[in-house]
Parts: structure tokens; sequence; C-alpha cells
């Protein structure tokens, strides 16, 4: 047998296909030939699987190739739903059966929009519905139940939080504001306003680094 380079190795989807086919046999296959075929009356080997019933999705009969086909003419997922019942799944499949509800209103859902225990994770944020994260709530600091009802902080990066911190101001300020704190702290500490002295160069250079850091920012209005 001729030795093959490790290199040497057809990934097109073409050699993929012959490669299953010689496995399994052809698509669909997946029994063996010790399970017989249940199809009334048939002996062949069973190796094609369907499910049981509607309700029991992950069982399964075992029949063969020509029986197989059989089933699948028969079957009809939604033989026994009414007009309106179609309708409904319909509907429900649109959101992949998950719960809804119409913008502006709150969830009538007890679990949350996922109703799982990750669903509600918008209450440890103080949110009364998960809706309110959008929009100007979505820069807001984390809070509990209590705080849901009064106003809250916005968060801005730590950078940021810093240089208000250097400069004195708080986060609801404006650009203007602080142009003009930023200007009135460099006139007080610069060497050549106070006689050559030196002893607020420290403080001088934090507040030219807080300036830096908010003249561009996009987290405060003109």
């Amino acid at each position: 047998m001729a030795s093959r380079k490790p290199l040497d190795f057809d990934i097109s989807v073409s050699a993929d296909k012959r490669r299953r086919s010689k496995q399994r046999g052809f698509v669909g296959e997946t029994g063996t030939d010790a399970r017989k075929c249940e199809w009334r009356g048939c002996s062949n080997a069973g190796t094609f699987r369907a499910p049981k019933s509607r309700e029991e999705l992950d069982s399964f009969r075992w029949y063969c190739k020509d029986h197989i086909k059989d089933f699948n003419k028969s079957w009809n997922f939604y033989a026994d739903y009414t007009p309106e019942e179609l309708e409904a799944q319909r509907k429900a499949e649109l959101a992949w059966e998950r719960p809804t509800w119409k913008m502006g209103q709150k969830s009538n859902n007890s679990k949350g929009a996922t109703g799982h225990a990750d669903g509600q994770a918008w209450r440890r944020f103080g949110f009364d519905d998960p809706m309110e994260v959008l929009g100007d709530n979505a820069t807001i600091n984390p809070g509990g139940a209590g705080e849901s009802k009064r106003a809250r902080a916005r968060m801005l990066p730590k950078n940021e939080q810093s240089a208000l911190e250097i400069l004195g101001l708080g986060p609801d300020t404006d650009r203007a504001t602080i142009r003009a704190q930023y200007r009135a702290l460099v006139k007080d500490l610069h060497p050549d306003m106070n006689g050559g002295k030196r002893q607020d160069e420290d403080r001088l250079r934090d507040v030219v680094w807080a300036w830096d850091q908010l003249k561009k920012s996009r987290s405060f209005s003109d």
C-alpha cells in the first residue's frame, strides 16, 4: 500500500460525501443490520429511524429503506391541529417559541424574558423591565431594587471619572464647564502665576492629564 503524505488529503465537499457514503451506505442510514424493520410484516434490517409520535420526538421506531419512504410520505406533524392552533404555532415560531410582548409593555413572564435564572439579570441593575436598558438608561450605574425609582448617575470610563475628580467636577457637567475649570486651575497653579514657585507642579501635571482625557470625550455635551 502506497504511503500518503501528511498533507495529501482531499477536503472538498465531494470527497467528504464519498467518505460518508462508504461509512453509512447512503444518506440517512444510522442503524445496524442487527435491528429489524418495525413495519408490520417486514423482516428487513431497520437502519432508518423515525419519531414514534409528535409527543415523542426523541423516541424512535426503525424501518428499512423502503418503509422509511412510506413513513415519510404519511408523516404530518400538524395532522391534528385546528386552524387556530396552526396560527398560534406559526406566530410562536416567529419568535423561536419564546414569550414576547409589545414595546412599552411590561413582561407578563414572572421568570423574565428568557424564562430561566439569567433571564432577570436586568433586575440587578435596578430595572423594573428589561426594555428599560435601551436608550439613555443603558449608561447608568447598577443599583438595587430600592434605587430603581431614583435618579442614577451616569457610568463613565475610569480614566474620565478620575479626570473629573482631579478637576473637582461631577459626571453631569458639560464640556464648557470642564474647559473653564481647566483654564482656571492652570492659571492658578502655573509657576508663572506664583512668582516662579514650583510647589504645585505635580498638581498642574494632573490637571493637564485630566484635560487630555476629557477634551475629546463623547461623554459630554458641548
